[in-house]
């Protein structure tokens, strides 16, 4: 009889590598819409003819009415708002996201119980409370309890081998948590400084306006020369406080960062330290 020719089984495929970073918003998406945003409030809220003289943007706000003031301080204005926006947005992002990477429970709970378990040698126990702690935190010590699980029943291994296997999963499950706690902090710094630098451009157009109206011929144009001088002293206030904001919330964030990376650093110590002692 003839026979069948067999169909090999198909080889199993690879594990895909985890994803760095993953989460959090994509700048690229974002900025535009909020450049969009910001522009649709300075043409359409700011510059509705309801805040100037007889409806007419030539001549100028109505006495005291701020959306009018603003609006006259030119096209750097909406740019200066977008930077605000984004220092906002993405404030309000990072927030959420450390407050999860943080896990369900206080962190410094966490660490405390973490390292009394392990101070007891109970390492199922350590790996349940990860489990209920969840977040960055929590995974990193799950993965290094694992391996400290998993090191334990190993004999193929020296002690150096191991101490050196159960530091190197610590650190990879550090270094695939880490970009996702960082991401979008770079935007918020450069903002810091890129809004004092386009708020010194706008001052500077704003200036150049107003010197302009003194050097015409005959008697200066004083309407000139206080729309040059508002211009300049509107975009220097925008820029200074979107600059001060964007400082404060870096410096916010990035403790909060430093606040997890010690966490981690100080707990996957205290599982190198413990598995020392131990085996």
């Amino acid at each position: 009889m003839e026979k069948k020719a067999t169909t090999p089984a198909p080889a199993a495929k690879p594990a895909a590598a985890p994803k760095k970073g993953k989460g959090g918003l994509n700048p690229a998406l974002v900025i535009p819409v909020l450049f969009v945003i910001a522009l649709s409030i300075y043409l359409f809220v700011l510059g509705s003819p309801d805040h100037f003289i007889d409806g007419d943007h030539e001549k100028g706000p109505k006495p005291g009415d701020y959306y009018g003031i603003v609006y006259k301080g030119g096209p750097i204005v909406p740019i200066l708002m977008t930077c605000f926006l984004i220092v906002l947005v993405f404030t309000i992002e990072r927030l959420i996201t450390l407050g999860k990477a943080s896990g369900s429970g206080n962190i410094d709970a966490f660490v405390r119980k973490i390292r009394t378990l392990l101070d007891r040698n109970q390492i199922d126990e350590a790996i349940k409370e990860c489990d209920k702690q969840r977040g960055s935190v929590g995974n990193v010590i799950k993965a290094g309890l694992e391996k400290y699980k998993q090191l334990t029943t190993e004999t193929n291994l020296d002690k150096e081998q191991k101490l050196a296997a159960l530091q190197k999963e610590i650190e990879e499950a550090t270094t695939l948590e880490m970009p996702m706690l960082q991401k979008n902090l770079t935007i918020i710094a450069t903002l810091a400084s890129a809004s004092t630098l386009l708020a010194l451009l706008g001052t500077v157009i704003g200036m150049i306006k107003a010197f302009a109206a003194l050097g015409t011929s005959g008697q200066p144009d004083s309407a000139a020369l206080a729309t040059g001088i508002s211009e300049a002293l509107i975009n220097t206030a925008l820029g200074i406080g979107t600059a001060a904001i964007a400082t404060i919330s870096y410096a916010y964030l990035n403790s909060r960062v430093d606040d997890l990376t010690y966490s981690i650093d100080e707990i996957g110590m205290s599982i190198q330290q413990n598995f020392a002692a131990h085996y």
